[in-house]
């Protein structure tokens, strides 16, 4: 029999909220599109919508029970409620319950880019050692680090949390939430140039994430990247004595040793602080290895299994809109279509590319290699660089030995302008726009990476190009 996450009794005491029944929930949630029987349903009131308003719809899809705000009480008669003075508070404080009741190693994942697929590999990596409970798709805000920490079981070992901001202080608000046993700083790169003057100001933002760890916490930093001795001082200044580096740096605790990229995955030998390992990545890109060192050297200080870490991360997936690949069968051969879609920066930009460069398709019945096609929209939040950002892809879009560009978006027409015209495929201000005129040029053999901010919509791109293996989503217009 399953142990309830929690009674609503608990969810009453920890939240300061009158129950007015007794009951027990399975699970947390605060979207009713997404409610699962045995949710408890709460109520949170955001500067859009109100989920006092969609509670008779979570009822509907099994919710057990509500936690609501005494200002929105349009509860269906009878139906369990904990009233609460508000609801975002509640949602904190639930979570500050839910830290405060497990003895579970919290490991904080953060960093430029790369935090949601290494929080998917530790996840995965720790799954083998122990019950693991980890940040569901990019959950990493004020909203997300609470509700993740909500839905963590009493019983858990480990606990993986991805960390967002993009702004300074948000960090600290987090770490004070999660108060991490182990920090991973993956990277800093100039990404939210935005919102920071500098990338050490982006640098300082990041390891805010040392503030609410003890003594005895753990901070893994990229010994490869520009910041890690100021990163590694700020996790002294916070009183951090153990700090453990990766990459391939001679000096690197966790250290690359040797890898061999292949076409849907990467072999990797590497010294985790004194033990050896062999392992295989079920995914390919540089990025995904340099990650892993840090996924390794976070098992080895949370006690878990190395050997049993490095087996999950030969099973490893990419993640929806980070790497995915997807052979779609298109004609008489086939399409390779690579999701990039959720999200863009300079530097993952440049990764994006270069996995475009190794990757290979054939057109069929010829033994010709295939085309290799970017369609790239806006990179967001670059302030004042958001031109020579754009400008300054061509140089790895003709280093990835790419046929064809195509573009979407405002920013990214500065891309298109300063392309050759040879490589210069079609613009359009918008994925509606541009879907048309893409999909009647995709061939058998074709290699197609997609990549931009998330807002840009990409994934609808990627969604029309899937769709080819069943049907054409346009008429391929006849050639003349």
């Amino acid at each position: 029999m399953m142990h309830p996450l929690w009674t609503f009794a608990d969810i009453a005491s920890a939240t300061g909220g009158q129950a007015s029944a007794d009951g027990e929930a399975h699970g947390v949630s605060i979207d009713s599109r997404t409610t699962r029987s045995g949710d408890i349903f709460l109520a949170f009131k955001g500067p859009n919508q109100d989920g006092h308003s969609y509670v008779r719809q979570a009822m509907a899809k099994g919710a057990v029970g509500a936690i609501v705000s005494q200002d929105g009480l349009d509860i269906p008669d009878g139906f369990p409620t904990i009233v609460v003075e508000d609801t975002a508070i509640a949602l904190g404080t639930l979570g500050q319950a839910a830290r405060s009741r497990t003895n579970a190693k919290i490991i904080g994942v953060t960093g430029s880019v790369g935090k949601t697929g290494t929080k998917e590999a530790l996840l995965r990596a720790l799954a083998r050692s122990g019950p693991t409970h980890a940040s569901e798709r990019s959950y990493n805000n004020d909203i997300g680090v609470p509700l993740t920490l909500s839905r963590m079981p009493a019983d858990s070992e480990f606990g993986v949390l991805e960390m967002g901001m993009n702004h300074a202080g948000e960090m600290r608000a987090l770490s004070a939430q999660a108060r991490p046993d182990i920090a991973i700083i993956t990277t800093i790169e100039a990404v939210h140039s935005e919102f920071f003057a500098s990338v050490e100001g982006i640098a300082d933002a990041k390891a805010e994430i040392f503030e609410h760890m003890s003594s005895e916490g753990v901070a893994i930093l990229n010994r490869d990247n520009p910041w890690f001795d100021r990163l590694a001082d700020k996790a002294r200044d916070n009183g951090l004595a153990q700090i453990v580096s990766f990459g391939m740096h001679e000096d690197a605790d966790v250290r690359l040793l040797k890898h061999f990229a292949a076409d849907n995955c990467s072999t990797v030998s590497a010294d985790i602080a004194g033990e050896l390992l062999t392992y295989r990545i079920g995914i390919p890109g540089d990025h995904w290895v340099q990650n892993s060192l840090a996924v390794l050297a976070a098992v080895q200080q949370a006690g878990g299994e190395l050997g049993l870490a490095g087996l999950a991360l030969g099973e490893m997936v990419a993640p929806k809109g980070r790497g995915r690949r997807h052979d779609v069968p298109f004609r008489d051969g086939s399409v390779l279509v690579i999701d990039e879609s959720y999200n863009a920066s300079p530097i993952s930009m440049r990764a994006a590319l270069k996995g475009l460069a190794e990757a290979k398709g054939v057109v069929p019945e010829s033994g010709i290699p295939g085309r290799r096609i970017a369609v790239l929209g806006d990179m967001l939040e670059l302030g004042d660089e958001t031109v020579s950002a754009h400008e300054n892809l061509v140089i790895p879009v003709e280093q990835a030995n790419v046929d064809l560009v195509y573009t979407a978006g405002s920013h990214a027409r500065t891309l298109a302008d300063a392309l050759p015209s040879k490589l210069h495929g079609h613009h359009a201000d918008s994925v509606d726009e541009l879907l048309p005129v893409l999909l009647v040029q995709v061939q058998p053999g074709d290699v197609i990476m997609l990549k931009g901010s998330n807002s840009v919509g990409l994934s609808k791109a990627v969604d029309a190009l899937l769709a080819l293996g069943a049907e054409p989503a346009f008429p391929r217009q006849a050639q003349g």
